[in-house]
């Protein structure tokens, strides 16, 4: 037998595969899980709503949103509604089909952030250069590190479950995965995006501990992850190698140093935590912070959570934790439940990078953590991350369309 005719044979053979589970997926397909789509449209309206009030002030003073309060609340609304769109779009697709494009969104996503790095193609803000499009077009700009998160989840979920047998053998399955991971994670933060790496590099990593690798390499990884931290935070390391340094610095204790120090490195931190605190149990009122009129840096992007602190208060804020934590909580029942291995990966995916995302932005606006730049999934700025952060919500209710429902009695 030639091998023109082997390839012909494999392919007739994947397509016969692809007809089979089109069919299984017709057959099985139910209704979207209610729970998680409610609980992510609950984040997404109080993320507008907490938006337009934090945002209307600086929106008001600068020349680049035309002086118009509504600026960023109008293009967060426009990046929305497409994003709905696509996630319903999304839940109504067989999730087999992403298997076809696992690769071709890795190669993109890799693509993507080699291309950020060219001169004259990147676009730099505050010292970051993250951003592809035409320069002064907000419009056509995007983030090459929300599409590579994307990429990994659905490259790792279907490379992960045809590698089932193979995940606890080093060569075969825990060293092409982390090779992988070390590539996007280490392109991103090149760039410099830190936060944007951790993400990507812890996702992929639950992915991988999920998949089955050996657990001996889980401990390694833990003991260098908290080794690591240990060195960054405590040690003079950041410092010699010039990376962030000043931020350690601003972690350790914001309202030290001299007066200098606080209204430039410090400045951010001391104001989040000004904004934080004055919030108190009950909050100052939807729409009446005073932090966000030019105090708080990045009150609508990285900080909106600080807003969020002083106009609902301690109580407000813990119920918008609480539905993070519910969204989480779902969205890995849905992924026990799911019926096979690769829904299951993509859906934990997906989950860990909401958990991982939500928790550092907590934790940066509290200075719970040291300030990485890292966005608040449905609630900061932003309409790449936004629309992407939708359509992984319609993957998720589109892998939960085929976990049957409870018999009754």
């Amino acid at each position: 037998m030639t091998r023109e005719e082997q390839r012909q044979i494999k392919k007739a053979r994947e397509r016969e595969e692809r007809r089979k589970r089109q069919e299984a997926w017709e057959a099985a397909r139910g209704p979207m899980d209610i729970p998680f789509l409610l609980l992510a449209l609950m984040l997404l309206v109080i993320g507008l709503i907490m938006l337009l009030s934090a945002s209307f002030p600086s929106a008001q003073a600068h020349k680049s949103s035309n002086y118009d309060p509504l600026y960023y609340f109008k293009r967060q609304a426009m990046f929305a509604g497409a994003g709905l769109v696509a996630m319903f779009w999304v839940s109504k697709i067989n999730y087999e089909r992403f298997r076809g494009l696992a690769r071709l969104a890795l190669i993109v996503s890799i693509a993507l952030l080699v291309l950020v790095l060219i001169p004259g193609l990147g676009i730099t803000r505050n010292g970051a250069t993250r951003w592809l499009g035409i320069p002064g077009q907000a419009v056509v700009q995007f983030q090459p590190s929300e599409i590579a998160k994307l990429g990994v989840i659905v490259y790792f979920a279907e490379s992960i479950s045809k590698k089932r047998e193979k995940m606890r053998s080093f060569r075969e399955g825990f060293l092409p995965h982390f090779i992988l991971l070390c590539v996007v994670a280490g392109l991103t933060l090149i760039e410099p995006h830190f936060s944007g790496a951790l993400l990507i590099a812890g996702m992929g990593a639950a992915m991988m501990v999920v998949g089955g690798i050996h657990w001996g390499w889980i401990a390694a990884g833990v003991g260098g992850l908290c080794g690591g931290g240990y060195l960054m935070l405590f040690t003079d390391l950041m410092e010699k190698i010039g990376y962030n340094a000043s931020r350690i610095a601003v972690w350790k204790d914001p309202f030290g140093g001299d007066l200098e120090f606080q209204r430039n490195q410090a400045w951010q931190v001391i104001q989040s935590l000004i904004t934080v605190g004055s919030g108190g149990l009950l909050g100052v009122g939807l729409g009446k912070s005073r932090q966000k009129f030019m105090f708080l840096p990045e009150e609508h992007n990285d900080f909106i959570f600080a807003v969020v602190f002083e106009e609902l208060g301690l109580v407000g804020a813990g119920l918008i934790m609480l539905i993070f934590a519910l969204l989480v909580l779902r969205g890995f029942w849905l992924a026990i439940h799911a019926r096979d291995r690769f829904g299951s990966l993509m859906v934990v995916g997906v989950t860990v990078q909401i958990a991982l995302q939500t928790f550092l932005n907590i934790a940066v606006v509290t200075n719970f953590l040291p300030a990485t730049g890292i966005s608040l999934p449905f609630f900061s700025y932003g309409g790449t991350a936004l629309s992407l952060q939708l359509v992984e919500i319609g993957i998720v209710l589109s892998v939960s369309r085929q976990i049957p429902a409870p018999k009754a009695g």
